[in-house]
């Protein structure tokens, strides 16, 4: 594949592909294109000839006709502006295609421009016709990158007999016109022949004055015609502004026709989705809420009823566990009340006996409590003064004379003498 291609001046090279943030448009001549990579299309440049037929269409006061009009377009490949919206719009297409959109365009405005306008001025101003077909046509035709090289009527047909009968009155009124001018004239040159008669009878002068009276006369009636053609054109000029501007403001009137029909369909599409919308989360939210919430209010009475369930159990339990409590604590309190009374009558018989004996029980356990603080001393440091025990001997004495003391200090807290007590045993025995 060769890397190079060309095109004639009727057409336009589009390249596009890798290497290129826009298409190349090359109109008439070569391009480097790199195979795979990029890819190259083209679009003709020739005129086109359409016929743009429009049957049956009513003009503005309500008469069938049917035109046939003679249309020549092309799309534009001087405009780069232009050349880009063609590209946009018909690149790939078809040569009948672009025929086609062109033609329904034409043939739109055509209709349009009918309805807008009388037989009568269709009839008799073609070229007026032809130019406001041709001005709509080309603002709504350059949108697409076509441009409208020239327009023209070609027929003009009605199946009525509309037009026939307009040509006999016509036809009837120029007839009229004429025999009316050559009676007038038949007329005129009598009177001229009986003037020239008595004009050679007349004098020189009068002949003079009356020759000036025929050129005065002449000069009014141009000037009358002239003011008629002129204020005739002038008429003709406003009336065709006047209906450029009727045009341009049915033409604003339908496209806001079209933007209100586009904004009821956009406004019944958000009606729909809506309503789309409020079944979507009925299904998928506000029935699956109510199931949930019909299950959890099922739990919440489940476990209500544990709960109550529960709590009977439990204070049943409670009030069975108290009672056991209660006789437990009944027969401990019998047991220790009879302990209590055989402890008693024990201390009453053996009295002072039974005390020296739980004396002599808690002996053992004094000389541990009394002892206990030397046992948790790490280190104990002795000074001697020079008399006495010194060393353990000294400590095993203390200890031994706080056991002394002991007899005098359970008397002064009991009034019980051990000492004397032990002593009386000891005769018993």
């Amino acid at each position: 594949m060769m890397p190079f291609h060309t095109c004639g001046p009727n057409e336009v090279m589009v390249v596009s592909g890798c290497c290129l943030s826009k298409p190349l448009l090359v109109p008439g001549g070569r391009a480097f294109v790199w195979p795979v990579l990029q890819m190259i299309q083209k679009i003709s440049l020739n005129t086109m000839t359409l016929q743009i037929q429009s049957d049956h269409v009513y003009t503005q006061l309500g008469v069938a006709i049917s035109v046939t009009g003679i249309a020549q377009v092309k799309i534009q490949g001087q405009n780069k502006e232009m050349l880009e919206a063609a590209c946009q719009q018909f690149l790939g297409k078809r040569e009948e295609d672009i025929r086609r959109i062109a033609q329904e365009t034409l043939e739109g405005h055509q209709r349009a421009i009918m309805g807008n306008m009388t037989v009568e001025e269709i009839y008799k101003d073609r070229k007026k016709f032809s130019r406001a077909v041709f001005e709509v046509a080309s603002s709504d035709l350059v949108n697409m990158g076509i441009s409208v090289v020239s327009y023209t009527l070609k027929d003009i047909k009605d199946e009525e007999g509309y037009l026939k009968a307009l040509g006999k009155s016509r036809t009837a009124q120029v007839k009229r016109d004429a025999r009316i001018g050559e009676a007038e004239a038949r007329r005129d040159a009598g009177i001229k022949e009986a003037m020239a008669e008595e004009e050679r009878m007349a004098s020189r002068y009068l002949n003079d004055i009356e020759i000036a009276k025929a050129q005065r006369d002449y000069e009014l009636k141009k000037a009358s015609f002239d003011q008629e053609v002129l204020t005739k054109k002038a008429q003709a000029e406003l009336a065709y502004e006047l209906q450029a501007a009727k045009t341009k403001q049915a033409i604003q009137e339908e496209s806001m026709q079209i933007k209100v029909i586009e904004r009821g369909q956009q406004i019944q599409v958000q009606d729909q989705e809506i309503t789309r919308r409020e079944r979507e989360l009925d299904s998928t939210i506000r029935k699956p809420a109510e199931a949930e919430k019909y299950r959890l209010e099922k739990l919440a009475e489940a476990n209500r009823n544990r709960v109550v369930y529960e709590a009977q159990a439990a204070a049943q339990a409670i009030q069975l566990k108290g009672e056991a409590e209660a006789f437990a604590v009944e027969a401990k309190a019998k047991a220790e009340a009879e302990q209590m009374g055989k402890k008693a009558e024990a201390w009453k018989e053996y009295q002072d006996a039974a005390v020296v004996d739980m004396v002599l029980e808690a002996l053992p356990k004094m000389a541990a409590e009394i002892a206990a603080p030397l046992a948790q001393t790490k280190k104990m440091t002795m000074v001697s003064i020079g008399k006495g025990e010194i060393g353990a001997a000294k400590v095993t004495s203390e200890i031994l004379q706080v056991m002394e003391n002991l007899p005098q200090v359970v008397a002064g807290l009991t009034g019980v003498d051990i000492s004397k007590a032990m002593k009386v045993s000891q005769v018993k025995v």
